[in-house]
């Protein structure tokens, strides 16, 4: 995300007329490489994360918390669970 927002920032750069951006040309093997160097990196940050499994397993591990918050929650809400002695809770 950040080499697509860096990327994004190089664009508007050059349409507000920033330099030294704005003095950049835009031929094919001229500066065009600075503009579009971002967005490549990106593709390849993308490419190597899904070859590498690393966002499913960061999807994985959020939907396993999700999950044990969950049955926490109903434990608690069924009263099953352990009880919390500054709430005032607890069994008699």
């Amino acid at each position: 995300m950040v080499f697509i927002i860096v990327g994004v920032i190089l664009i508007v750069l050059r349409i507000a007329g920033v330099s030294p951006m704005a003095d950049w040309n835009l031929e094919f093997f001229g500066d065009l490489w600075k503009f579009a160097l971002p967005f490549i990196l990106a593709l390849v940050w993308w490419a190597w994360s899904d070859a590498s499994g690393w966002t499913k397993r960061r999807e994985m591990e959020k939907d396993e918390e999700r999950k044990a918050d969950r049955r926490r929650r109903n434990v608690e809400n069924l009263g099953l669970g352990p009880k919390d002695p500054k709430k005032g809770g607890g069994r008699r």
